[in-house]
């Protein structure tokens, strides 16, 4: 069975940093692209990140861009995702996503990833 599995969430203060987890089970991590989304409340999701995991390549929303880095241990078949200098505008529900082909993950489709995990919360206090 497939499954991808959030944590790492939780309540910390603007400017802290929070690292979250997506371990994988039910199929081979470097086979697949791994998305990285979230859902602030009363929002759209919205893409955040996606990584190559065969060979670590990588590529960001522009909002994210040298706050967030993601990165993955496929050893562990797990995905990271290291989120410093916290915003209040960072809360919400992220979400991994995992795509066998095509380009969703780079474009930031949610609609064309193949597996998601439940999500975890992050929460930004000011």
């Amino acid at each position: 069975e497939v499954q991808l599995v959030e944590s790492g969430g939780g309540l910390v203060q603007a400017g802290g940093s929070l690292r979250l987890s997506c371990a994988a089970s039910g199929f081979t991590l470097d086979d697949y692209r791994i998305g990285w989304f979230r859902q602030a409340p009363g929002k759209e999701r919205e893409w955040v990140s996606c990584i190559r995991t065969s060979d670590g390549v990588t590529h960001y929303t522009d909002s994210v861009k040298g706050r967030f880095t993601v990165s993955s241990d496929n050893a562990k078949n797990t995905v990271y995702l290291q989120i410093d200098s916290l915003k209040p505008d960072d809360t919400a529900v992220y979400y991994c996503a995992a795509e066998r082909s095509g380009s969703s993950c780079w474009l930031g489709y949610s609609s064309g990833m193949d597996y998601w995990g439940r999500g975890t919360l992050v929460t930004v206090s000011s």
